[in-house]
């Protein structure tokens, strides 16, 4: 008796949902997908309890007829795609006709649709895969899908859900991308019964991203527009200087397909890199449009992946394009424009001044001899400082080059490690609390971990949808960086640079942010601040290398200087 067998469509189409819709937001995408590529004009979205228990896409679009209806529920079955060529032509956001089978085989499926012409609607329910009734039903023309107990008949899946204030968190960020997209379309959104998301037809990006982001990165945005044969590129960049801790609002479309590219983060990053600090990010709204032929979007089942046939060319046109656009902001009458990019950018850290500057709590001080600072190690002499970044020693053993700012980073680095155990951070206070507000993930983030932040000497608490207010941030911070770390700090949970479940290793990578940010080399340190810095670097447990692994320090012994001189 053969072993091999073939399997349902009702288990393949559970496979395939395993794939298509690893969790709400899944859903969510593919729906609004299909109710776009019906040419909806106003789409409607609904959720409740992080879309566990119901979600809801309704359209006003062309709809289907009976026949049309109940093939959508068949695998494979799609009005995008005839043959394999298709695929060389897609000028639409679904093509596999997985998704709708796969979502009504993992929950209770109820579909509404109507198409122009027809004297009434088409109700088809489905529950965990089975038809459970296909009948008349009164409706407009357009869509209407109902998804409720997501996951039911795969319980195990549930398991590998976040919270409900997480997932819905993501379900926000999916429409809001398609709405990015899709700025002629009017989106609405609601979460359990309220609406959080209303957007209007829009008369061009600039609007939407005012809608979706606020006034004030719309008008700190700059449009691009620009085209070779076969590749255009338009939308909205950051003028010069303007920088972001994460790539969260860098936002890339493909033929009008939200994606995460390589390609384009490196034009971006390659066009800014003289015009931001090392590790910030231009908040960006960019939109690629090239032949379908030269893009492959069936890469992975989310099809957030592309790959280019020319990614060399893409690449340079983008790059060519990006530092057009930057090289011609501001630049004075006949003067060259190049040099509008190389605007010292402010500092990732300025000291606050002498008198109000905090100094480091006592009671996180690295080892040292009882009563009495670390002293620098035996026989060295301070002999001066070079390009204010390293300071040289004489050693019995010969020179000796530190790396001041890397030194500073692992001092800091081991005080901040000294925390856990030792009750909540010391924190001062912000005479005038900051108010701030986050995308809906990384607010949902924030949310989860007030405690752990206040355990690291943040005072913040919730103050409305999507904001908070921060009233105070740890003794070792300059109150005026204090947002900006603490949208690193957010960046870095949501790209699991800090774990986020093991309190031991968020910590660990927590001090590893901070100590970049607590480091601050004084330009005047004098003979005596600079013995007391190597006095500190050699009490640490690693002095050799910074938290980020660079060398504290590169020494050249006797016999190195001989062999360099010839001696």
């Amino acid at each position: 008796m053969s072993r091999i067998r073939v399997l349902s469509d009702r288990v393949a189409n559970q496979i395939a949902a395993g794939e298509v819709v690893e969790r709400p937001a899944a859903a969510v995408k593919e729906l609004v997908e299909n109710a776009l590529d019906a040419g909806a004009t106003r789409i409607e979205v609904e959720f409740r309890h992080g879309g566990q228990a119901l979600i809801r896409v309704e359209d006003d679009g062309q709809g289907m007829d009976r026949e049309d209806a109940q093939l959508a529920f068949e695998r494979h079955a799609t009005s995008k795609l005839a043959e394999a060529a298709d695929l060389d032509r897609l000028a639409s956001y679904g093509f596999r006709g997985e998704a709708l089978p796969s979502i009504a085989s993992i929950s209770r499926c109820r579909l509404q649709t109507r198409s122009e012409g027809a004297d009434a609607g088409t109700e088809i329910l489905i529950d965990a895969g089975r038809q459970v009734h296909l009948r008349d039903c009164g409706r407009p023309v357009g869509t209407r899908i109902e998804v409720e107990h997501l996951f039911h008949p795969v319980p195990a899946r549930r398991k590998f859900l976040k919270s409900e204030r997480t997932e819905a968190a993501h379900i926000v960020q999916c429409v809001r991308l398609y709405a990015l997209a899709c700025p002629g379309v009017a989106f609405t959104l609601i979460e359990d019964g309220r609406a959080i998301f209303r957007s209007p037809q829009c008369a061009g990006l600039a609007e939407r991203v005012g809608e979706i982001f606020g006034r004030e990165l719309a008008e700190a945005l700059l449009p691009i527009e620009a085209a070779e044969p076969g590749l255009r590129l338009h939308g909205l960049i950051a003028r010069p200087g303007a920088a972001r801790p994460t790539r969260q609002e860098t936002i890339g479309f493909v033929n009008g397909r939200p994606v995460d590219s390589r390609t384009l983060h490196y034009a971006l990053m390659e066009s800014y890199r003289d015009a931001l600090p090392e590790g910030r990010y231009p908040p960006a709204v960019i939109f690629l449009e090239c032949d379908p032929a030269a893009v492959d979007v069936n890469v992975h089942p989310a099809k957030r992946e592309v790959r280019f046939r020319q990614e060399a060319a893409v690449r340079s046109f983008l790059v060519r394009s990006l530092l057009g656009r930057l090289r011609g902001i501001g630049a004075p009458e006949g003067a060259p424009a190049a040099p509008a990019l190389r605007e010292d950018p402010a500092p990732a850290f300025a000291p606050p001044p002498a008198a109000v500057r905090p100094g480091p709590p006592a009671d996180i001080e690295p080892p040292a001899p009882a009563g009495a600072p670390p002293g620098p190690p035996p026989g060295w002499r301070y002999l001066g400082t070079a390009h204010q970044a390293y300071a040289l020693f004489e050693t019995p053993a010969g020179l000796i080059l530190l790396d001041r700012r890397a030194a500073e980073e692992r001092i800091w680095f081991e005080r901040l490690q000294a925390r856990p155990g030792a009750g909540p951070a010391p924190s001062q206070r912000l005479l005038l609390p900051l108010t701030l507000e986050f995308d809906p993930v990384s607010a949902a983030l924030l949310e989860e971990r007030i405690p752990f932040l206040r355990e690291l000497g943040f005072g913040a608490e919730e103050f409305g949808r999507h904001c908070f207010r921060l009233e105070g941030v740890p003794e070792w911070m300059d109150p005026a960086q204090a947002e900006a770390f603490l949208r690193e700090v957010l960046g870095a949970l949501r790209e699991g640079r800090i774990a986020g479940e093991d309190g031991a290793a968020a910590r660990e990578q927590f001090a590893r942010l901070a100590a970049a940010r607590a480091a601050r080399p004084q330009a005047a340190l004098g003979e005596a601040g600079m013995l007391a810095l190597a006095g500190e670097l050699f009490a640490t447990r690693s002095p050799h290398v910074s938290p980020s692994g660079r060398p504290t320090c590169v020494e050249l012994g006797h016999g190195e200087l001989d062999r360099r001189f010839g001696r």
